[in-house]
């Protein structure tokens, strides 16, 4: 551990200091100079009670100081811009020179030392994790997840300078620059920082997720954890145990049988090694520590303000996060002001007109409505838990679906044999009903025919 005073006496970033800074002057602000892990981390370090081991980041002004007066690597990025996705072996050989050629440019002297001054604040025998972080990485709208390279068990300076040259190299692997191509990220406008933290030898590592990813619940934590390093999880060598939290209660476990795991070595590099018997099918954490985990999970989910991917570790009975990322994959959902289960219908599908609206067609839909809408995705949705919630609202909302959608028909059955998810009132309770003219009196053709008409005799 880093004392206090060490930790305080960091130097803050600015004009005289711009190639490393530490976690604690890091926020999401940081984004363009750490890269989206980097700043996930620096914000990680501000919540209280989440512990993240110590470290810093050589920003991305250290990278293109390395980078953007080697005419090689601009004559060799000049070509790689000509490339299309398609074309699977020239991206292969000319990421692989460019590889090469980052790898080969030395560190500044100046640069150097810095990074050393930074180094010195740690025990010379302690081991560190070295980690890149692209500006276009860990993003609420895409994931770049795995894209670059993460060095393990890094020990000594030279090593590790050794390491975050390989880091920003890994920017041009095939698959990061494939998966650029695929998203159109321009080469020349993303960088990439490098995460240099110090490693916690775990007892178990994982990965929770704050939303379901298999059903996309967003109020269950799907926690998977194994023995040693998560790399092993990650890696894919072992099937992890896995939990499903919903509002702190276990409702569901699957103990795996693993046989494997990778640990760190005391000279640096990681290992595999077999689990002895009497451990391969024991459960990697107790309960309480899942349930523990679960609550650092949701605190950190606020703090981010969506569903979170996270890294985690627990070494000494102490849980440590060295990452946390946004969930891509779910589609986004209406912002709400209470806790409560909602049942959101698209207002477009029912028009059949299922292209995401623009700003302008979203207010003026929202604006004439008999029934409040809410946006999601560029498209309108609303709420129909209340109609659902009583037998003659339901009947008459499944008879209409019925005629009009039978896909949503099914899936609505689906929900309402789920007693525990929409409270069922009586018949004498109103609950406000949904009729189907609400979705379907401003078709498309006649509202924009009408906008349309109003426009030209403005105009005229």
């Amino acid at each position: 551990m880093i004392p206090d005073n060490k930790l305080n006496s960091a130097k803050k970033p600015g004009k005289t200091n711009t190639n490393v800074i530490g976690f604690q002057y890091i926020d999401r602000s940081s984004f363009m100079t750490v890269g989206g892990k980097g700043a996930n981390l620096g914000e990680l370090v501000g919540i209280k009670g989440i512990r993240v081991p110590e470290g810093f980041c050589v920003t991305t002004e250290a990278y293109k100081r390395i980078t953007e007066n080697n005419q090689k690597f601009n004559s060799l990025l000049d070509e790689l811009s000509d490339i299309k996705v398609e074309e699977r072996v020239k991206i292969r050989e000319l990421s692989n020179k460019i590889r090469k050629v980052i790898e080969g440019i030395s560190i500044s002297e100046d640069m150097e030392k810095e990074i050393v001054g930074f180094l010195t604040k740690f025990d010379e025998k302690d081991a560190f994790a070295v980690r890149s972080s692209a500006t276009a990485e860990d993003l609420p709208s895409a994931s770049f997840a795995g894209q670059q390279d993460t060095y393990l068990n890094i020990i000594g300076k030279e090593a590790v300078l050794k390491y975050i040259s390989k880091c920003w190299a890994s920017l041009f692997t095939d698959r990061a620059v494939t998966y650029r191509l695929q998203n159109g990220f321009d080469h020349r406008k993303v960088h990439l920082s490098v995460v240099v933290q110090k490693m916690v030898s775990p007892d178990v590592a994982g990965i929770m997720f704050t939303a379901d990813p298999v059903t996309s619940n967003r109020k269950i934590v799907s926690i998977e954890a194994s023995f040693g390093l998560g790399e092993a999880l990650v890696s894919g060598i072992v099937n992890a145990d896995n939990y499903k939290v919903s509002e702190r209660n276990i409702i569901d476990r699957k103990i795996s049988n693993k046989k494997l795991a990778i640990y760190a070595l005391k000279e640096g590099g990681t290992k595999e090694q077999e689990i002895g018997p009497d451990q391969q099918n024991a459960q990697a954490l107790t309960d309480e520590q899942i349930l523990q985990l679960e609550r650092m999970g949701r605190k950190i989910e606020a703090h981010f303000g969506n569903p979170q991917d996270i890294e985690w570790c627990l070494a000494d009975d102490t849980f440590y996060i060295v990452q946390s990322r946004p969930i891509t994959t779910f589609y986004p959902i209406p912002e709400a002001d209470d806790q409560e289960n909602h049942v959101y219908i698209s207002v477009g599908h029912q028009q059949m007109m299922t292209d995401p609206m623009k700003p302008l067609g979203l207010s003026l839909w929202q604006l004439r409505a008999a029934r409040p809408m809410f946006k999601a995705g560029g498209r309108l949705f609303v709420d129909i838990a209340d109609t659902l919630a009583t037998p003659a609202g339901r009947e008459n909302l499944l008879e209409a679906m019925g005629q009009h959608d039978p896909l949503i028909k099914e899936a609505l059955l689906t929900i309402a044999e789920r007693r525990d998810f929409i409270k069922s009132l009586p018949n004498d309770e109103k609950a406000p009903m949904l009729r189907l003219k609400v979705l379907r009196v401003y078709r498309p053709r006649i509202f924009w025919r009408k906008w349309e008409t109003t426009r030209q005799s403005l105009l005229t």
